[in-house]
């Protein structure tokens, strides 16, 4: 198959996929969050993507931004916070000792969009979760054929990250196969192709009360 046949489908169905899914992988399961920045070239150009992971790894937010300040520090952490419950929102957030977290931080809470009590913490020896989880996205980068754009970048990102999100378990509760194969009928269902989880939760309840009939 030809790559750029590839190339349509990612930057068609990834920003879909990740729209559909969001609500299945986005569920913080610590209050202790990871911030940083990492570098994407588009065009020969530095952009910067922006990401936080939890406290046990787990992908939090993302957002690509042709700048690292504080503008796109508080549109990224906003984004993160943006349809979180009040238990799912960081008491915790570490990141480096760039001061743009902190402003964007600030400006959050003086809105009301960020919670008050959070503490900012910048050690950046803490903040090695995330930064390992850099490498290993980045490994899934390194073998596209170069960014040509900023949008085809961040529509590539988002397949990415959701299937991350999808491997390291995010979406365990969907799995109902609880493997390879039940990650990509989570997919398949958010498209509606096959059938729907309750027929399948059904259909393997039933194939696992025949096999220990047998």
């Amino acid at each position: 198959m030809d790559h750029s046949t590839i190339y349509r489908w990612v930057q068609k169905y990834a920003p879909e996929m990740e729209k559909r899914l969001r609500w299945h992988w986005r569920r913080p399961q610590s209050t202790s969050w990871s911030g940083d920045e990492t570098h994407v070239k588009v065009r020969r150009q530095r952009t910067y993507l922006h990401r936080a992971v939890g406290k046990f790894g787990n992908t939090i937010d993302f957002y690509l931004s042709r700048t690292r300040n504080a503008k796109a520090a508080k549109r990224f952490l906003g984004k993160a916070l943006h349809g979180l419950k009040d238990w799912e929102k960081p008491a915790v957030v570490t990141t480096d000792k760039a001061p743009t977290c902190g402003i964007a931080m600030s400006e959050l809470k003086a809105e009301g969009k960020c919670p008050g009590e959070m503490v900012h913490r910048q050690v950046k020896y803490l903040n090695n979760v995330v930064e390992a989880d850099h490498g290993k996205l980045k490994q899934l980068i390194r073998p596209v054929r170069g960014f040509k754009a900023l949008k085809t970048a961040y529509a590539t990102i988002k397949g990415f990250e959701v299937m991350r999100a999808l491997r390291k378990g995010q979406a365990a509760i969907f799995n109902l196969a609880g493997d390879v194969r039940g990650e990509a009928r989570i997919v398949e269902r958010a498209f509606s192709i096959g059938p729907s989880a309750l027929t399948e939760a059904v259909a393997l309840l039933a194939s696992n009360l025949e096999g220990r009939a047998a």
